[in-house]
């Protein structure tokens, strides 16, 4: 439980910080130790506003970063079908367009949408575009990083599993298809966690 002190201090800093809605901010454990989870961040959402992973607490969430010029694009349609197969027991995809490898995510939010939504049928969230590698990477990326430095992506498609807890419970690597047994094994295990 978190004590009133704990509790007014960060509601003090949410006023003071309305810009936070798109960064870091870290959940405190009633031993007051700061312990930061994916749900405390948020991505812009394609369609505008703010994509925050808040709102999936307690659900496992696949974040994937996407390209619409790739030659792995065409996981759009696998990561629909696990999304289709999965999201009524709790799962949730969100695709993350970025331009990082290769310059083959050039377009605007329009076109993100045409080939992922028109093309591929996606339903699932998709944010705006972001950076995912370097020092300029969203702070969702910089976490994932400094928790599994040797498995950050290293082109379109590299996909983070987060468990219920908020926690990375499995990486696969852009080469990986979301419908592959692997994925979906590791997808069944953290829905069935409590």
């Amino acid at each position: 439980m978190i004590d009133r002190r704990t509790f007014v201090i960060a509601s003090l800093v949410a006023v003071a910080e309305p810009s936070c809605s798109r960064t870091v901010s870290a959940q405190v454990r009633a031993d007051g130790v700061s312990r930061m989870t994916a749900y405390a961040f948020a991505f812009p959402a394609l369609s505008g506003g703010d994509l925050r992973l808040a709102e999936f607490t307690g659900r496992p969430l696949l974040v994937v970063n996407t390209a619409s010029l790739c030659g792995y694009t065409p996981q759009y349609g696998g990561l629909q079908e696990l999304w289709s197969e999965f999201r009524e027991r709790g799962l949730v995809v969100i695709g993350v367009p970025s331009n990082d490898f290769g310059g083959q995510e050039p377009g605007g939010a329009k076109e993100i949408a045409d080939t992922a939504q028109h093309h591929y049928g996606v339903t699932f969230p998709i944010a705006g575009k972001v950076v995912v590698k370097g020092p300029n990477a969203h702070p969702f990326y910089k976490w994932a990083a400094e928790a599994r430095p040797k498995e950050v992506p290293k082109w379109n498609f590299h996909k983070y599993l987060v468990g219920r807890e908020g926690y990375i419970a499995d990486v696969f690597a852009e080469s990986v298809d979301p419908t592959d047994t692997r994925v979906k094994t590791a997808v069944a295990r953290a829905l069935a966690a409590s």
